[in-house]
């Protein structure tokens, strides 16, 4: 045997023994087991490209989770973190330390308001806080009676049981229910599936409407806050009108409800602007975010909350006035290093306004697949695009998930990794999604477009 074949061989058996240790002692996010489909073993990353362990290169069309935003490989973060385990690895924010002071100081000038921020892990913890911060306020205002938040259906807020409770999908929760009580739900601006006969801003209007109708129909005194993103992500990339937003900030004022605004996949550029809610030109009383926030090189999450909010547990004289939430993790100081430095390439490299430039490009090349037979619509919002399969186009008939399966393995079969809204809602998880790094250079863009064109319009053209 000669030595490239040795070598080759013992790669081969590397890969194998990955997968069997993997199988036997690894249990994987929200992804069914299968002895038959192993999942890839990622070795190394650059930029916009991920390289397997047996050496397959794959275009990272998802940004991993939607979270690497300023792409793979960025040793000036590494770096950042690295200094900061020298100087000071660890210590509670009991006390405080300078990357989180400094950190905080630049969410208020990301953010362009006025917000003290308290930090987590993740963006489940986030929102998690957000909630009991909701209920403390109301309460310490004299709102004793106000502890119900009002989300969407087909939205996502995390995985923990409050989170998980406002998320609106309900295959995310199917067998862990009772959840946490207190969390409704409305229907979303899904303008693509709007009845006949309604404009895009009479439906939008219309939406909006619901979330104030179910106030009051349990109680404006009874209703906390509502919570949303600005844009369902996860849930199949449902873009509301400006009509929308400017109506749900009105319901919310009007009735003394919390608005918290969840930046947890649209936060840090992904929207084309700082957070996605500057796109709408509202003020959030919360804004929780994560993902971006790090590039997710370090678990880190944020929940900005508006400065007069925070004045009540400030200055409550209560022996329970203080926020008693505690999070051990939560705004590690090389965590915080690495978050300052990723804010500072997202600037530098004018990566914000990079997002926007890409997502027009993606959007205008994908737009003309409207007229694909399994296409029925095509919605973007930044360096966020989501291509709705359906298998009737005048009924609007879902497309199988065996369809949408078969396009994602045959993008990644020619080097592309795209994603769907999994596990959402039984009968909708029809949309593909994509939401590429930030960084993503131009011929990135533009193998994402070949290549998705050629499968769409390949075997799945017949």
């Amino acid at each position: 045997m000669l030595r490239g074949e040795i070598a080759v061989q013992s790669l081969e058996n590397e890969s194998e023994l990955a997968v069997k240790k993997d199988q036997q002692y690894l249990w994987h996010n929200i992804t069914p087991y299968s002895e038959s489909h192993p999942p890839m073993i990622a070795a190394t990353a650059n930029g916009s490209w991920v390289t397997d362990i047996d050496g397959n290169k794959f275009l990272d069309g998802m940004s991993g989770l939607w979270c690497v935003n300023v792409g793979y490989g960025r040793k000036e973060l590494a770096d950042a973190a690295y200094q900061q385990l020298l100087t000071l690895p660890y210590f509670p924010l009991t006390q405080s330390h300078r990357p989180a002071i400094a950190l905080a100081e630049k969410l208020n000038e990301w953010l362009g308001d006025d917000y003290v921020i308290f930090f987590s892990n993740s963006g489940s913890e986030a929102n998690e806080a957000a909630f009991k911060m909701a209920r403390q306020y109301q309460q310490q205002i004299g709102q004793h009676y106000r502890h119900k938040f009002i989300a969407r259906y087909r939205g996502y807020h995390g995985s923990s049981l409050g989170a998980l409770s406002a998320t609106g999908q309900a295959q995310r929760k199917y067998k862990y229910e009772p959840l946490t009580g207190g969390f409704l739900h409305v229907a979303p601006p899904d303008s693509y599936r709007r009845p006949d006969g309604l404009t895009v801003e009479t439906f939008n209007l219309q939406c909006a409407q619901a979330i104030e109708d179910t106030i009051v129909w349990e109680g404006a005194e009874t209703v906390a806050a509502v919570i949303m993103e600005p844009v369902i992500t996860g849930g199949g990339v449902i873009v509301p009108h400006q009509v929308y937003m400017d109506r749900v900030q009105e319901i919310c004022r009007k009735h003394g409800v919390l608005l918290i605004i969840d930046e947890v996949i649209c936060g840090f550029g992904r929207s084309g602007r700082n957070f996605g809610h500057h796109n709408f030109g509202i003020k959030p009383d919360i804004v929780t975010m994560a993902k971006g926030l790090t590039s997710a090189y370090l678990p880190l999450s944020a929940t900005a909350v508006r400065k007069d909010i925070y004045e009540v547990f400030k200055d409550n004289s209560d022996d329970y006035g203080y926020f008693r939430h505690v999070n051990t993790f939560g705004g590690n100081p090389a965590a915080c290093a690495l978050a300052l430095r990723n804010l500072e390439i997202l600037e530098q490299e004018h990566l914000v306004e990079r997002a926007e430039i890409l997502g027009q490009r993606l959007a205008g090349a994908f737009s003309g697949l409207r007229d694909h037979k399994l296409v029925g619509d095509v919605r973007s919002f930044g360096l966020v695009i989501g291509i709705e399969l359906v298998a009737d186009k005048a009924t609007k008939q879902p497309a199988d998930l065996a369809v949408v399966k078969g396009i994602i393995a045959e993008c990644k079969s020619k080097g592309l990794i795209i994603g769907k809204n999994g596990d959402t809602v039984a009968g909708f998880n029809n949309v593909l999604t994509f939401a590429p790094p930030l960084s993503s250079t131009d011929e990135d863009v533009q193998f994402i477009i070949d290549t998705f064109k050629a499968v769409l319009n390949g075997s799945w053209a017949e």
